[in-house]
């Protein structure tokens, strides 16, 4: 080799500024896009995160934040593995996304021409649904939290006849309020009974309606747009009913105004009926049950459907409680296997409808099989009781469910081949690195805490590069210091609820969940 080629190279590998991508990523042409279009249901001024991506200055501010929770998948939320199972509108960076963004960041945060940079998001004001069919606002309410607060509001829907339901969108009256909605269709007066019981509008109620005839409708939760149905489909919605928001309101609201509204557009149909409802449940096809998890135990659950007709599902949507740790559903026919969704890591906070890139058929005779994992020890942080008690099914705050709801259609020829996104998937490209960011093994005792906590790594003895506090919405609240070698950290200054330890050694990435007292 020559000096000159040899200095060539030397000169190639020296240069930490150069990437993959010819040069150096910078924020208006390369970080910009990924931001926005990825993280803008958030991160902008007025949403539920005071965190602001909006410009150049304020991402950079968070820069090392951004390329942490990138790289762990905790941001953008998306809780269903995509290595399981692929779904239209995914809210997940492919891997070259994710390794732009730390190139970014290692190389200083460039800021690059800002002339170039794409128009930056703004909070949607109305409804993008062309002539809406009928529209509900649920009355004034005024949060203040010092914990998470599931109220329902029920608004009739003045029908007196029946219609299908063709598409659906939920505005919220407030983003720095609303974390995310649960909506409800039902005929009974159990829900306008429970709203008249309660003093303030609405009423108090965790994980549904408190109405066992209550029928799931919708879901909104940060980024979500309208939910279309099928075409020439619908859900049915019988006159004389009522449509019930249960809304989230994360703990930690002083005096927030919301006044969330739905817009839906109905046809009189005749359509292809949209059902909706449970095959994995904790009901009749638990093969294992009742559900019931004793006090300082882990349990797995599981449930078994035999699929009685040809069917065509186009999305799913999972549902525990705060014991959950994970759940998933397949079906098996004969010595094929199709998976439908899979949450390895189950976020009560972050629930949503998974929509299929196409219609998939289920053949009569499929047995639809789900399992649930749950965990009512004191190594699950989410833990509603210290000490842990006994757990049952039920809607409380502290009762668990076992739930996955499919929507779908009697089968008709062709239904197959449908197709419902027809943006392309995305590339994982998924880095070994990537994949065991946060593994999830650091401990913090005692827990709940009182004026310190101390940090346990385990066999990870490497210095910590980064360690701060968060929100249950993902606020960053301080960053902490080490008191001494043996991790302890001051929380005095915190006051009461739930927060997240989120740090970075040498080695790992790690994340707990704590109570201050």
């Amino acid at each position: 080799m020559t000096k000159i080629s040899q200095l060539a190279l030397g000169l190639l590998f020296s240069c930490t500024g150069i990437s993959a991508y010819g040069q150096t990523p910078n924020w208006a042409q390369n970080i910009a896009p990924i931001i926005y279009t990825n993280c803008g249901g958030c991160h902008i001024p007025g949403a539920l995160s005071s965190a602001n991506f909006v410009g150049f200055a304020n991402t950079k501010s968070y820069g090392i934040q951004i390329k942490n929770r990138t790289q762990d998948r905790s941001m953008p939320p998306w809780p269903a593995n995509p290595e399981y199972k692929r779904y239209a509108h995914e809210k997940i960076l492919s891997g070259n996304e994710i390794k732009m963004i730390a190139d970014w960041v290692d190389n200083g945060m460039p800021a690059g021409d800002t002339s170039k940079a794409p128009m930056a998001p703004t909070l949607q004001k109305g409804s993008t649904m062309v002539n809406p069919s009928l529209s509900l606002k649920m009355p004034n309410y005024t949060a203040t939290t010092t914990d998470d607060e599931y109220r329902c509001f029920v608004m009739p829907t003045g029908l007196t006849t029946d219609q299908y339901l063709t598409q659906i969108e939920v505005i919220p009256g407030n983003l720095k309020a609303v974390h995310h909605v649960l909506v409800f269709h039902d005929t009974s007066s159990i829900p306008s009974n429970l709203d008249k019981a309660d003093s303030n509008p609405g009423y108090l109620n965790f994980g549904g309606t408190g109405s066992n005839t209550s029928v799931l409708i919708g879901v909104w939760v940060p980024g979500q747009e309208s939910f279309v149905m099928p075409t020439g489909a619908g859900i049915k919605i019988e006159k004389k009913g009522y449509i019930i928001f249960q809304v989230h309101y994360p703990k930690g609201l002083v005096a927030q105004l919301d006044s969330s509204k739905v817009f839906l557009k109905l046809s009189p149909g005749p359509l292809r009926e949209v059902f909706i409802s449970a095959p994995i449940s904790h009901g009749a096809t638990l093969t294992n049950g009742p559900l019931y998890i004793p006090a300082n135990t882990t349990k797995t659950f599981y449930s078994n459907y035999n699929v009685p007709t040809n069917v065509s599902v186009f999305a799913v949507a999972p549902h525990m409680h705060l014991i959950g740790k994970s759940i998933k559903a397949y079906g098996v026919l004969g010595t094929d296997t199709t998976p439908y969704v899979e949450i390895p890591n189950w976020d009560f906070h972050w629930q949503r409808t998974y929509v299929f890139p196409k219609i998939q058929k289920i053949p009569v005779g499929t047995k639809i099989k789900g399992e649930g994992f749950y965990d009512n020890t004191a190594d699950n942080d989410e833990n509603p009781s210290s000490p842990p008690k006994n757990v049952s099914v039920g809607e409380r705050t502290t009762d668990e469910m076992m739930l996955i709801y499919f929507w779908y259609m009697i089968y008709q020829a062709g239904d197959e081949n449908v197709i419902i996104d027809t943006s392309s998937q995305k590339k994982l490209e998924v880095t070994a690195s990537i994949k065991s960011a946060f593994n999830g093994i650091a401990k913090v005792y005692p827990n709940p805490a009182g004026e310190q906590i101390t940090l346990n790594l385990g066999t990870d003895q490497s210095p910590i590069e980064f360690i701060g506090v968060y929100s249950t919405d993902g606020r960053e609240i301080t960053a902490l210091k080490d008191l001494n070698t043996l991790h302890a950290f001051d929380i005095s200054a915190l006051s009461q609820g739930m927060y997240f330890l989120r740090m970075r050694t040498a080695k790992q990435n790690y994340s707990c969940r704590f109570i201050k007292e």
